[in-house]
């Protein structure tokens, strides 16, 4: 029974994913004539009416006072330039290149859970991180001229998106979903409202249809990923975020004229190994106590969704 679970999460998390990469790639779309403030600021506008039908079903009594108003404030700020970071990525960069910077979180996560969580992280995760951080670099090739703004955004996108990540570990369970979810949605809407006035481009009703569909793909690929941690384990949904680098690598040839160098491929596969080993060892009995990488279960990039918070709510209305 629990195989035929496994299996079917594993399908619903590559859904997810897919739909997750093709949120990405009209993001790519839009950012050749518009800028990620411009573009983060509509994904809020269009994602708010969404997910206010979630933030209503939260049944967890209290205000929207924080609990611990300084890692909440810490993660708002974080989960903000998270979403500017990869959308401007995303519109400069191949995507090939994006992911595979952007699947260093799971490294950074294990590295920032040490002062913020206390986790002990022994000597085989310890080398699993340098070994994945080896890999950006041969992504990043920082020697090469080749090196653009776009792959710094990346890296500061899954910096901020571990942090945020793991701020929600520390303080999740006491904080209401409510709470979790609007702080990000205020401040950015407020910033990315007036940053983009200074580079503000008007927008045809198709680019605004496209912007609303960012903000739907994104509420649509929550839901299946919430439905697969639901029904199997996360040692077996979490690595299928990696299928996003097989999709940047069709839509990235087949809609942007992009090719996968060696460099990237050599890259990404290091990268993946070491986020899979630290998915393996955190799963296992002598892993991690707080399974960080395991309970991060959303991508936090610009997200005023959060997956693992989401779960949680509905488990308290059942």
């Amino acid at each position: 029974m629990q195989q035929k679970s496994n299996t079917k999460a594993a399908l619903f998390a590559l859904i997810a994913f897919a739909i997750y990469a093709t949120h990405d790639v009209l993001v790519k779309i839009l950012g050749a004539d518009y800028s990620p403030f411009q573009i983060v600021f509509f994904n809020v506008l269009f994602g708010l009416p969404l997910v206010t039908m979630i933030m209503i079903q939260d049944a967890k009594p209290g205000t929207l006072v924080p609990v611990h108003p300084m890692w909440s404030g810490i993660r708002t700020i974080a989960t903000m330039f998270s979403g500017i970071f990869a959308f401007y990525a995303f519109s400069t960069i191949p995507l090939a290149q994006v992911y595979s910077i952007l699947f260093a979180m799971p490294l950074l996560i294990t590295v920032l859970s040490i002062p913020i969580l206390g986790e002990n992280v022994g000597f085989h995760r310890w080398m699993a991180v340098f070994v994945g951080l080896f890999g950006v670099l041969i992504v990043l090739r920082p020697d090469d001229v080749s090196l653009e703004l776009g792959h710094l955004a990346a890296l500061g996108a899954a910096l901020c998106g571990a942090i945020a990540s793991v701020i929600v570990r520390k303080v999740g369970q006491d904080e209401r979903l409510v709470v979790l979810m609007i702080y990000p949605m205020i401040l950015t809407f407020a910033v990315m409202g007036v940053a983009m006035n200074f580079d503000y481009t008007p927008m045809p009703i198709q680019d605004l249809r496209i912007s609303f569909m960012v903000a739907a793909l994104g509420l649509v690929a929550t839901f299946f990923v919430i439905a697969a941690y639901r029904m199997g384990e996360a040692a077996i949904v979490a690595p299928m975020q990696y299928s996003q680098i097989i999709w940047a690598s069709l839509f990235g040839y087949f809609l942007f004229d992009e090719t996968m160098d060696q460099s990237t491929i050599i890259g990404a596969g290091v990268i993946i190994a070491s986020g899979l080993y630290i998915v393996l060892r955190e799963s296992g009995a002598s892993g991690s106590e707080h399974t960080p990488v395991l309970r991060s279960r959303s991508r936090e990039l610009g997200g005023w969704l959060r997956v693992g918070a989401m779960i949680r709510a509905r488990r308290m209305r059942k």
